[in-house]
């Protein structure tokens, strides 16, 4: 008992940490600029690698992770510039307090403060999973994994948003993420959506 009280508080202690420091680094700057922000990031320090991924894990069943990429979210393409990041990833896994689409909007707050996180509030939805039709499908093929992937593409005034909970069999949020990208990639991650 001592141990879970223990591990939760410094998982939140970890996430109160991204408070005080709000991103200056977002999707369309350069690869530098976003190495350069997260290495001096007092919670965002990068582990082994290029700089542009960050794990933390509190305990097995809880991890957090950020991580920026030159690809475009969704199915993986050749980049057009390896200097420009495309996309940024905010993704929780918590099997003790669960993942809900709060928990991953105020995340985003808290690295990009209130402009970015207003520009998301604002954004229109474009597309929402699953449809009807996923769900009939899931369930005349059996693949579960459709269902249970809630999501939503959403095209603000400065980016475009991502944001996907996984639940459990018994309904339980504990996998999510939020994706904040560049527009121009909008359609192209629609299309893979609408087609799986």
């Amino acid at each position: 008992m001592k141990k879970s009280k223990l591990g939760s508080f410094l998982f939140l202690g970890m996430i109160l940490g991204l408070i005080a420091n709000p991103a200056q680094a977002l999707p369309g700057q350069t690869v530098e600029t976003v190495a350069a922000w997260i290495a001096a990031h007092p919670t965002l320090e990068p582990g082994i690698g290029d700089g542009l991924v960050v794990t933390k894990r509190n305990t097995a069943a809880q991890r957090f992770k950020f991580e920026a990429s030159v690809l475009p979210p969704g199915q993986i393409t050749f980049p057009t510039n390896r200097r420009i990041i495309q996309s940024e990833q905010i993704s929780f896994y918590d099997m003790i307090n669960g993942v809900t689409p709060e928990r991953l909007t105020e995340s985003m707050r808290v690295i990009y403060g209130l402009a970015i996180y207003q520009d998301y509030q604002r954004a229109k939805l474009v597309y929402a999973y699953p449809t009807p039709e996923t769900i009939d499908l899931a369930r005349r093929q059996n693949r579960p994994m459709l269902v249970a992937r809630q999501g939503e593409l959403l095209l603000g005034d400065r980016f475009a948003y991502w944001l996907e909970v996984t639940q459990t069999e018994n309904g339980k949020p504990i996998n999510g993420r939020i994706t904040v990208f560049l527009p121009e990639d909008l359609d192209k991650l629609e299309v893979e959506l609408r087609n799986r």
